[in-house]
């Protein structure tokens, strides 16, 4: 029997290409241990993303490629993950027991930020993650309605400081909504506005978070210039339509997260196609490939584009999002096909592609 050559267990293993980290686990650092003993190879991986959907079949791919060299008797692949933390801009402090905070972003309101978000949520926690969800829209919080928590819902207090977030589906959820009455409507200025923003994030007893979520408002104003100068947010997702009006604000969005050194991890397209329940007709009802272009554009990926679809709506108004309510229908596969590309983002950021420090001027 032929010697194993160490060399070519690591070429069979980097045949692999990782769609979401664009290379080989090899070439990205995630082989962890290889070990070779009389034909049998024993090695383990590790992805910096939650990846659970796809681990498994990561691993039988491998074992397959390692198995079919001359001298391997058997091989053992193990491929599991680990959420890192991703680089933070400036000097800005880290949450506590919150390692990523992804905001989910708008330049404009009625693009369907918010289930983006919440579908996003939900997807990162069916792959494995620990993940939280910030409702930032402090005149419109909508997460609690969207993920079924009922009226009337309040945090628990911990010795008169700490809010503990409800859960629903798994996620934890912290919400201006939990801490004023449903049908009145917040009227205050941008510094109080902000100051509650804070209070929501600092004072949250998060339970060991590898994502947090944040739910932004529309527009780039108060809520959105403290959230990028005070908090450690790891990156943004920019949530728009193929309208040339929702096109034209997202590019201000994205153009204030630069300005702040924030990275854009990518672009979600809403209501790209409209296709006929009846005869199956599709047409482009709010223009076609607006998301690509912006994407393009700024050089970010382009990480979903969604239809125009009733069951989404549908669904998130009754407290139960795609992601979970029907979690292997096409739609739920884009929400993780996204949610993966997300976090494989985040990941890079973390095994060091750094940014440089924030730079804030009044222009």
């Amino acid at each position: 029997m032929s010697q194993v050559d160490r060399a070519a267990v690591e070429q069979a293993i980097a045949q692999y290409q990782d769609p979401y980290l664009k290379t080989d686990l090899i070439s990205s650092g995630c082989l962890r241990r290889l070990d070779i003993e009389e034909g049998v190879v024993n090695a383990e991986l590790v992805l910096g993303y939650a990846a659970g959907s796809i681990v498994g079949g990561i691993a039988q791919m491998i074992q397959t490629a390692v198995e079919n060299l001359d001298g391997v008797t058997a091989a053992h692949i193990k491929v599991r993950f680990e959420v890192a933390a991703g680089e933070l801009q400036g000097k800005v402090p880290a949450l506590a027991n919150v390692k990523n905070v992804i905001a989910v972003a708008s330049g404009k309101g009625g693009v369907g930020k918010s289930t983006t978000a919440a579908n996003l949520a939900l997807a990162l926690s069916r792959e494995g993650g620990k993940v939280g969800v910030l409702d930032a829209d402090i005149y419109g919080p909508s997460m609690g309605l969207m993920l079924g928590l009922p009226e009337g819902t309040r945090p628990e207090v911990r010795d008169n400081k700490w809010f503990i977030p409800p859960r629903a589906h798994g996620l934890q959820v912290m919400s201006m909504a939990f801490l004023v009455d449903d049908n009145t409507p917040v009227v205050w200025r941008g510094p109080m506005v902000s100051g509650a923003l804070m209070q929501l994030l600092t004072q949250s007893a998060w339970d060991e978070l590898d994502y947090l979520v944040v739910d932004m408002p529309p527009g780039t104003g108060d809520i959105q210039l403290t959230l990028a100068q005070k908090v450690p947010v790891t990156g943004a997702v920019i949530v728009t339509t193929p309208q040339d009006l929702a096109l034209l604000d997202a590019k201000k969005g994205i153009g204030m997260f630069e300005k702040v050194n924030i990275p854009v991890l990518g672009v979600v397209e809403n209501m790209a196609i409209h296709i006929c329940s009846n005869c199956g007709h599709a047409e482009h009802l709010f223009g076609e490939g607006g998301g690509e272009r912006l994407a393009d554009e700024y050089g970010v990926d382009l990480l979903a584009s969604m239809p125009l679809s009733m069951m989404i709506r549908e669904q998130a108004d009754g407290g139960k999002p795609t992601v979970i309510a029907e979690p292997e229908c096409q739609i739920s596969m884009i929400y993780q096909d996204m949610a993966r590309h997300v976090g494989a983002r985040i990941s890079q950021q973390a095994a060091g592609q750094g940014m440089p420090e924030i730079s804030i001027s009044d222009d």
